[in-house]
């Protein structure tokens, strides 16, 4: 028999309805009141860690989860973490960071529809969910929609509909049918090594979206503030380079000591300095490539690399492996 930790965090999959809308209110125990019984194949334990509308999430929460699949390792087979859909792929990346050779499933789920709402889509995700940390498999993983996704590739593309999680940029490691589990791809060996819990972060990062005519000046105040900061520019990768010059404030940033990371406003497909004549200039400079990494993904890896060291040319390493 396996034996699954629920840790619940709130978000919609846990709200109530209120005078001022919808609000997390049901505790763990009420989660598990709508799970089936599989009492002879799996037995669900519970911690009601805390109960935030995921908006609310920090980094500080990330901890918290993180040290209780820690804390709780040696006891379960796996772990299942419900969680509020808006800043979900955030969480599900930063585990994947701060926990280090998992050899057991870490499974982030939540709804679209709260629990206790007609039509809800929590139950099945929350059945999914325990059904797969169940599996003799290691990592952070996205279970949503009878899709999984691992942790560092899951985003949400849609605000209502049920499908809401897309796996960006990597192929979807499986799906559920019930109590079968299909694999879309090999899975890999699970890490070898003791679990080791790394947490320490550093939330100075900024992230910056390119707009034609964004003023050079933004830059002045991201030196002074910023640790990291992660510019989308504009398809492959490019920077304006005229006019609205922004290559001598970046070098500015890096001189002052800023990780600088160059990732992409598409959802798809990554980054590729060396294609165009605005990104082979940036290239020139010690810049951190996010090659085809999720901005979600880039957010929480650069605040735990960042927690690591200050050494920029450590923090590109780190990075870009």
């Amino acid at each position: 028999m396996k034996n699954i930790l629920l840790i619940a965090t709130g978000g919609t999959i846990a709200s109530l309805p209120g005078e001022e809308g919808l609000a997390p209110g049901a505790t763990d125990e009420d989660l598990l009141g709508h799970l089936p019984d599989q009492k002879e194949s799996v037995q669900v334990h519970s911690v009601n860690l805390m109960n935030v509308d995921s908006t609310n999430m920090q980094p500080e929460s990330w901890v918290e989860i993180a040290r209780t699949v820690y804390n709780h390792y040696d006891r379960y087979d796996g772990f299942v973490v419900t969680h509020g859909t808006d800043t979900l792929a955030y969480t599900s990346a930063a585990l994947s960071f701060m926990l280090q050779n998992l050899a057991k499933p870490v499974v982030i789920t939540g709804s679209m529809i709260p629990i206790g709402f007609t039509e809800t889509d929590a139950t099945r995700n929350l059945t999914d969910a325990v059904r797969f940390a169940c599996e003799t498999i290691g990592g952070v993983y996205v279970v949503f929609d009878g899709k999984v996704i691992r942790g560092t590739r899951a985003v949400k593309v849609k605000s209502t509909s049920c499908d809401a999680f897309r796996s960006i940029n990597a192929p979807y490691v499986a799906r559920l049918e019930g109590l079968d589990v299909h694999y879309f791809e090999h899975v890999p060996a699970t890490e070898s090594g003791p679990l080791t819990l790394d947490t320490a972060l550093s939330t100075d990062v900024f992230v910056l979206k390119l707009f034609p005519g964004i003023a050079p000046d933004i830059f002045d105040y991201l030196k002074q503030s910023c640790r990291g900061v992660i510019i989308e520019g504009f398809g492959n990768g490019g920077i304006p380079c005229e006019k609205r010059n922004l290559l001598p404030k970046i070098d500015e940033l890096i001189e002052a000591g800023v990780a600088v990371v160059i990732t992409t406003q598409c959802l798809e497909e990554g980054i590729d300095l060396q294609r165009y004549e605005v990104g082979r200039k940036l290239s020139k400079k010690r810049i951190i490539s996010s090659h085809d990494m999720t901005t979600e993904a880039i957010v929480a890896k650069l605040m735990w690399a960042l927690g690591k060291t200050g050494n920029l040319d450590d923090v590109k390493q780190l990075m870009e492996t």
